[in-house]
């Protein structure tokens, strides 16, 4: 049963980025590649590509995806405490913003 729940959130969190990218005009097929995916979410937010070490240094990839999901929900249109949502709870907010009414508004 936790290996379907995990399969199931999985499958959300991919289709979730997979509509975001499509949505910013990114390939949506992105959103399965590793590292490339936090290349192409770093462009969506407007960010510098070396920001894609910041993740892979603990504590440091916390704030770093704080700061990437606040960018990439003011593209958006949407809220601060809605980026701190995609920055820590991605799994539930991703999908939100991909399947939401939302609409890209460039990197800012």
């Amino acid at each position: 049963m936790r290996g379907l729940l995990g399969l199931v959130i999985i499958i959300a969190i991919i289709a979730g980025f997979w509509r975001v990218f499509e949505k910013a005009g990114k390939p949506g097929w992105a959103a399965i590649i590793p590292i490339y995916n936090l290349i192409v979410l770093l462009e969506i937010a407007g960010k510098p590509l070396w920001w894609i070490i910041l993740f892979f240094i603990p504590i440091v990839n916390l704030v770093a995806a704080i700061l990437v999901g606040l960018a990439v929900a003011h593209n958006f249109g949407k809220s601060d405490g809605f980026g701190i949502g995609l920055g820590l709870l991605g799994f539930i907010f991703y999908p939100i913003l991909g399947f939401g009414s939302a609409s890209y508004q460039g990197a800012k």
